[in-house]
């Protein structure tokens, strides 16, 4: 079984500083950034799970979802990941683009 907990502990982290971060923040990209991401994972965890299909594209639910959208995304990953080296990565993304967003 892989542990998955440092993903889990990155993403919380970043859909808290989301929460936090004022709107104009999040106008400014950070809201984009996390839905990047979450849209990123979601086509991850599809390719594992379905492979051999078109992922489907997760939606944009507004800024104020963003950080919602990065919890499930990242949560369903974690679910498929089947390496340390996966995890290792994906917590690389989740702090590659909470940086980009400022948060």
């Amino acid at each position: 079984m892989v542990d998955t907990t440092p993903l889990t502990e990155a993403v919380d982290h970043f859909a808290d500083r989301l929460r936090a971060a004022p709107q104009s923040r999040l106008q400014r990209g950070a809201a984009a950034e996390a839905l990047a991401l979450a849209r990123e994972f979601a086509r991850w965890a599809q390719r594992v799970e379905e492979p051999g299909t078109d992922p489907r594209e997760m939606p944009d639910a507004g800024m104020f979802a963003a950080a919602d959208q990065i919890l499930v995304a990242a949560h369903d990953l974690a679910v498929v990941l089947c390496s340390q080296d996966q995890v290792a990565e994906a917590v690389r993304q989740v702090e590659e683009a909470r940086r980009r967003a400022g948060v």
